[in-house]
């Protein structure tokens, strides 16, 4: 569901931080993306407020990222958006929002990876050192983090509607990745944590390699196949099997094949987003299209014979 009735503008923006962050509403503030559950709005050099607009969830996700990510992320080893302020809901904007360090890069979807090697040690080591056990009452993913199976009803409809539509190349070889991944024994380790959302828009690039990772609002405790998956997207041909050796622990057999499963759910998502957006909302990107068919050609190439 959406909710977009209200319009933000700069005006609106620096409103609200006159109301209730005062010493930060004379800074430059320009207009930075609009993505799919949120407006980024960068404050000066350092900083970027970010407002929901477009989906009713975006809310939960926000309040999630500031109680969360100022613990993680200093052990994180690449740049992320550090919540500095929290905005109350108010009669200007009836929905929470947050001030939080600006992360400077290009999105991979449009700047992707092209250093092979310095990509998959990056990604590695991001993950490697995200993915530690969650305490108690860490926030439950939306669909994220836990059994594949969950998810098999959408992923043979998506298969369906990509084969008929044509945007499948080899839909027999996806559907086989899928089901390996399918019939791979569940995680039986503890919840880490997880980003749970490593699309390319979401790890911004520099200089051919990894130097942030933004959008937390899907951050959860489950299992790290879901995070691992994103190695078939964001990295170059050939990459994936350095930065499976790179990641610690090693992951094990089942949970590789549980990777390349949740490669393939988040790869169909990205080309239905890619072509024409999901029934019109706001955020689907054209971008996202290339890099989900790219990791289904090295999915399939990789799949064992």
């Amino acid at each position: 569901m959406t909710y977009a009735e209200i319009e933000i503008t700069p005006k609106l923006v620096r409103d609200l931080l006159r109301d209730q962050h005062p010493d930060l509403a004379d800074r430059p503030l320009r207009l930075g993306a609009r993505g799919w559950d949120n407006q980024l709005w960068r404050l000066g050099d350092d900083l970027a407020v970010r407002l929901p607009w477009a989906t009713l969830s975006a809310d939960e996700l926000l309040l999630k990222e500031h109680a969360w990510l100022p613990e993680l992320a200093p052990r994180l080893p690449l740049r992320v958006p550090v919540p500095q302020r929290l905005g109350q809901p108010s009669e200007r904007f009836p929905r929470p929002w947050i001030v939080t360090t600006w992360v400077p890069g290009s999105p991979a979807d449009r700047a992707p990876a092209t250093r092979a090697a310095d990509a998959a040690d990056s990604l590695a080591a991001f993950l490697t050192a995200l993915h530690r056990p969650a305490p108690d009452g860490a926030p439950v993913g939306r669909g994220r983090g836990g059994p594949l199976a969950d998810h098999a009803e959408q992923v043979a409809e998506g298969l369906a509607s990509a084969t008929e539509r044509g945007l499948l190349p080899d839909p027999d070889g996806v559907r086989a990745v899928w089901e390996d991944a399918l019939a791979a024994p569940e995680w039986t380790g503890p919840a880490l944590w997880l980003h749970a959302d490593l699309h390319p828009a979401n790890v911004l690039t520099a200089d051919g390699t990894f130097c942030g990772v933004i959008d937390f609002g899907d951050l959860c405790a489950g299992d790290p196949a879901c995070d691992l998956a994103a190695a078939w997207a964001l990295l170059p041909d050939g990459a994936a099997d350095r930065f499976y050796r790179a990641y610690q622990p090693a992951p094990d057999a089942a949970t590789l094949r549980r990777a390349r499963g949740w490669a393939v759910w988040r790869a169909l998502g990205g080309i239905f987003v890619g072509e024409a957006g999901v029934h019109g909302r706001p955020g689907g990107k054209p971008t996202w299209g290339p890099p989900a068919q790219a990791a289904l050609r090295r999915l399939i190439a990789a799949a064992p014979r």
